[in-house]
């Protein structure tokens, strides 16, 4: 079990820079995720940890080792890709010890590592099969498993259930949070889902453009980001982000209406982006904001409400309290419940 390192990590297509000099520890045994939007480069990252994209500057070391130039083969890392990429022509044990076998490792040998990885992984009965004959959700406990057999120093996924129905993405987070108690192993992960960056990971890296905006636990960087695109990233419903002005005894946001907040920015911020999540805003009676939709789920509502042409609000309420469309609500905000930021530069003012 090892640890990862990135020291000043660049990517470069020709001129064009991608990852720009991204520093990073992961601990041995750590699970971490890289999430973000589409293009902010965190497969290619993954893939520059994995030997498939070759480093521009900067170090990567993977325990005591300095990889960076080192072929794939050569990192002591095993990669599960979005894809299945099972040979249809072999059977579940054939395709979990294919790459032993490349490797000229004993019949004996792979069988064993075989019927290991599919009792940790619960595909002791599948062994046998094709993979046409597994669903979607078991061909990835097969890809899963012919990393495990390889015995690697860090587990690298990238985006490993986006192919899979909404029902079978919870099993398999399940599967792979259980799988990891279980080896102990360090495992990198991509995804563009914050719901499984927040239910899968010992520490997430939130990346933007090719650089890391924030690194954290995932609670950590709910109740404390560091700035306006991770505050608005991570969280599911998002935060509601509306402009604000500092007045005498707080600040007022015309998005949420006419009454003053008791939080004080500092003296020098003029210009404001005040946040607060969908469960910290309270619906109450009154006629600031229309109602447009209400998302009732059964335990918890969303409601979707504005005020004129102020931006959108989602409010998120327990049990059984639906608003109908067109109703006339307003709402009320706890100020301890509050976060600030700075509009010009995104910053959180703490």
């Amino acid at each position: 079990m090892s640890g990862v390192m990135l020291n000043t990590v660049i990517k470069k297509y020709g001129e064009t820079q991608v990852i720009h000099g991204v520093d990073l520890e992961i601990d041995p045994g750590e699970f971490c995720v890289f999430v973000g939007p589409s293009g902010c480069g965190k497969s290619t990252l993954l893939r520059m940890i994995a030997g498939l994209e070759e480093t521009t500057n900067g170090e990567i070391r993977i325990g005591a080792r300095d990889v960076t130039r080192l072929d794939p083969a050569q990192r002591g890392v095993a990669m599960v890709f979005q894809t299945y990429a099972l040979y249809p022509h072999m059977s579940v044990a054939e395709n979990m010890g294919f790459g032993l076998k490349m490797n000229g490792h004993p019949k004996a040998e792979i069988r064993e590592k075989v019927a290991k990885a599919a009792e940790i992984l619960r595909l002791n009965e599948y062994l046998d099969r094709k993979p046409k004959a597994l669903s979607g959700g078991q061909r990835q406990r097969v890809a899963i498993g012919r990393a495990i057999v390889r015995g690697p120093e860090v587990f690298l996924f990238d985006e490993p259930l986006s192919n899979l129905d909404a029902e079978l993405r919870v099993e398999m987070r399940v599967e792979i949070a259980r799988l990891h108690r279980e080896i102990g192993a360090t495992m990198i992960y991509v995804t563009h889902d914050q719901v499984e960056a927040m239910t899968l990971a010992d520490k997430i890296v939130v990346l933007r453009g090719g650089k890391v905006e924030q690194v954290g636990a995932p609670l950590d960087l709910y109740r404390d980001p560091d700035n306006l695109f991770v505050a608005g990233f991570i969280g599911s419903p998002a935060m509601n982000l509306v402009e604000a002005r500092p007045v005498e005894g707080g600040v007022v946001a015309p998005a949420l209406g006419p009454e003053i907040i008791a939080c004080r920015p500092p003296a020098h911020v003029a210009d404001l982006v005040l946040g607060v999540r969908p469960q910290d805003l309270h619906v109450r009676d009154g006629s600031t904001h229309k109602v447009e939709m209400t998302e009732a789920l059964g335990g918890v509502s969303y409601i979707h409400c504005a005020a004129g042409s102020e931006p959108k609000l989602i409010i998120e309420t327990k049990g059984n309290h639906v608003e109908k469309p067109g109703a006339n609500v307003s709402v009320h905000v706890v100020p301890d419940e509050v976060f600030l930021f700075d509009k010009a530069t995104g910053l959180r003012l703490r």
